[in-house]
């Protein structure tokens, strides 16, 4: 399945006296500076537990780093490891990192509230973690670090699918490892490795099929962002639109979308959210927006 920087999370201490090392380090700042961004596939944001609230849908971390504040919406479908790639619960006190699609839509509210997919929890324990698209030869350039998977690597996906090594390229993955070597780039060969396949579809399969059908066969690309009908994908999933002249209202059951053609920002419920790309009439009388959108009616 961008943002800001993401790197890998280190909880261990640096091994000095090994040829090989904690994820941390990868290079100089020379060698770093030189070298072109890349843009990240995820947004990542960390800090203390201070506060916990729950709602209906989700449950709210206000999280501390210094004087930064930021909130993560935490939901049934959100994984939390610790750094061992243990499963744990989030509690008051807990040292997290919150790691988000950058692709995801941001709700316009201060402080800033993340729906983040995965959650970390920090701990004494020897562990360390990346999240993030590997290519083809399980490379993440931005991280830095190349994956060999071996026979004893954990593999498994959200979505439930059996997983082989050949299924992790060009992937979004949650990867738990302990050393690296000194290699630019980093090269481990990790204990855990989890498929992150369940960002848009936790429906039933067969609706998910008729969707992804849908958008093969009826999208346009703008500035790099996949375009697609609002009416037809989102009647297809059950909800109702009214137009409104000026764009639609899309609602089913207690959620309601306010979508305004021309315009990035959109309301859910009683929040404001903003596209990448606002909604347009790429075809005579059919309003089209970012397919981020279908996802989160998917949800």
């Amino acid at each position: 399945m961008k943002m800001k920087k993401a790197v890998p999370f280190t909880m261990s201490a640096l091994l000095l006296s090994s040829a090989i090392v904690p994820a941390a380090v990868f290079a100089n700042e020379g060698e770093q500076s030189e070298e072109k961004q890349v843009k990240p596939s995820f947004v990542q944001v960390g800090g203390t537990i201070e506060g916990v609230e729950s709602l209906d849908h989700a449950t709210l971390y206000s999280i501390k780093n210094g004087e930064e504040t930021n909130v993560l919406a935490v939901t049934k479908d959100t994984l939390i490891f610790d750094n061992t790639g243990k499963q744990v619960e989030l509690k008051k006190g807990d040292k997290v990192v919150g790691y988000t699609d950058a692709d995801k839509p941001m709700i316009m509210i201060y402080p800033p509230q993340y729906s983040p997919d995965v959650v970390i929890v920090e701990t004494e324990k020897m562990g360390s973690v990346a999240v993030g698209n590997f290519d083809e030869e399980l490379l993440n350039k931005d991280l830095k670090l190349q994956l060999h998977v071996d026979e004893k690597t954990d593999l498994s996906s959200v979505s439930g699918k059996n997983v082989k090594v050949e299924d992790l390229a060009d992937k979004d993955l949650l990867v738990f490892y302990t050393v690296t070597t000194r290699s630019i780039p980093a090269q481990t060969t990790p204990e855990k490795v989890v498929v992150l396949d369940g960002n848009i579809g936790d429906t039933d399969s067969g609706t998910n099929s008729v969707i992804e059908d849908m958008i093969a066969a009826d999208h346009h690309m703008v500035n790099g962002v996949k375009m697609v009908p609002l009416r037809a994908l989102a009647e297809e999933l059950g909800y109702t639109v009214k137009t409104t002249g000026k764009g639609a209202i899309v609602s089913k059951e207690a959620k309601s979308f306010t979508i305004t053609r021309g315009e990035k920002k959109y309301g859910y419920n009683k929040s404001i959210r903003q596209f990448e790309v606002a909604p347009d009439l790429l075809e005579p009388n059919k309003t089209y927006v970012s397919v981020e959108l279908i996802a989160e009616l998917m949800e």
